[in-house]
């Protein structure tokens, strides 16, 4: 990996830190937390969660 490519990761690292860091402070902390978590719960019962039902796979599908 050259130098340029190194250079390019570290800031898009720094970057992603700061972000982080800017978000979580302040009044933004709790706008942030409840953010992610609804974002979390969505994604827990879009894949698999308690409110998921269960597929009908009695008929079956040819392609």
């Amino acid at each position: 990996m050259n130098t340029s490519k190194k250079i390019a990761i570290g800031l898009g690292v720094a970057g992603g830190a700061l972000l982080a860091a800017w978000l979580l402070t302040g009044d933004r902390k709790k706008k942030t937390k409840e953010f992610v978590s609804k974002a979390a719960e969505d994604l827990k019962n879009t894949f698999g969660g308690k409110d998921n039902k269960k597929q009908d796979d009695s008929d079956v599908h040819y392609v």
